[in-house]
């Protein structure tokens, strides 16, 4: 099935498929552009020096709350290749791409893979993270055919060290005793993270996937309880949030809010320049409340 969505995709690229002799051509912008910075770096594991990667949004910047500019379009006119994460994340980009000319058709990194109750952060699982870079790999291949060889080296070494990720998460998290392993989020994004690693959701300040969202008393009353009852010592919020709603229920339980978790965006440099730090830094950051 994966694989009939990538074909289906690239072929809606076809007009543009002949373009690999003009990868280098004097037109000013990017040639490929991907929706968040997450992704950029993913591609550019890929893509190596062959071809030059730009996200849409700029660090820091949250995909649940952004507002598009007409800079955004412009990018977007410019790239010959588009990726996104899909499973609805980039809901920014749906007014971008009706006024965009040529009808592009972006390419989902994720297609393939089962979303999880409509849980777009398939990401935080580096295993899918290889699927990703599949995806990329062959929508890189089939614009420029003569990459092939490059693309496909680069996406092997990438999964090897995505694989060696998995593996030190893996290490790292078994310090945490199993009764330890709840976690707390602002909203509902670790859910992929913890079904990999064997945490167990306790709930989320926002019953939402997105962060642009509310938190009635009711809910934050039924979390207090969780917290209560399951003895979970931490909230872990993304450095773009809004720690308010958090603080106050860690006023209320004793738990210890951690405010630096980077899960919708990279870095300028430390402590999550990319995708591979973003993850170490996370996961250092969750054993050390939780162990």
């Amino acid at each position: 099935m994966r694989s009939k969505i990538i074909v289906l995709l690239l072929l809606a690229l076809s007009p543009a498929c002949g373009a690999q002799a003009n990868l280098h051509s004097s037109k000013p912008g990017s040639i490929v552009i991907a929706s968040t910075t997450i992704l950029a770096d993913i591609v550019r594991n890929v893509a190596g020096d062959r071809l030059p990667v730009e996200s849409i949004l700029p660090v820091g910047a949250d995909p649940h709350s952004y507002q598009s500019t007409p800079q955004d379009a412009v990018k977007i006119e410019k790239s010959k290749l588009l990726i996104i994460n899909g499973a609805r994340y980039e809901v920014f980009l749906d007014p971008l791409l009706e006024n965009v000319s040529g009808g592009r058709m972006p390419i989902e990194a994720s297609a393939g893979l089962p979303v999880e109750r409509g849980d777009p952060h398939l990401w935080l699982d580096p295993n899918n993270v290889i699927l990703y870079v599949e995806n990329i790999r062959d929508a890189l291949t089939h614009y420029d055919p003569d990459g092939a060889a490059v693309y496909k080296s680069n996406a092997d070494a990438y999964s090897a060290q995505l694989k060696t990720l998995d593996t030190w998460i893996s290490e790292q998290v078994s310090q945490i005793p199993p009764g330890k392993k709840l976690l707390i989020s602002n909203h509902e994004s670790l859910g992929y993270f913890a079904r990999r690693y064997g945490f167990t959701i306790v709930g989320t300040v926002l019953e939402s996937f997105s962060s642009d969202a509310s938190s009635s008393a009711q809910q934050m009353a039924q979390l207090i309880e969780q917290i209560e009852s399951s003895g979970a010592p931490a909230i872990f919020i993304d450095a773009g949030d809004n720690p308010a709603l958090a603080q106050q229920i860690a006023d209320e339980t004793g738990a210890q809010v951690i405010t630096d978790l980077h899960l919708e965006s990279l870095t300028d440099g430390p402590p999550a320049a990319t995708y591979i730090k973003m993850m170490k830094h996370n996961v250092t950051l969750i054993v050390g409340a939780l162990k």
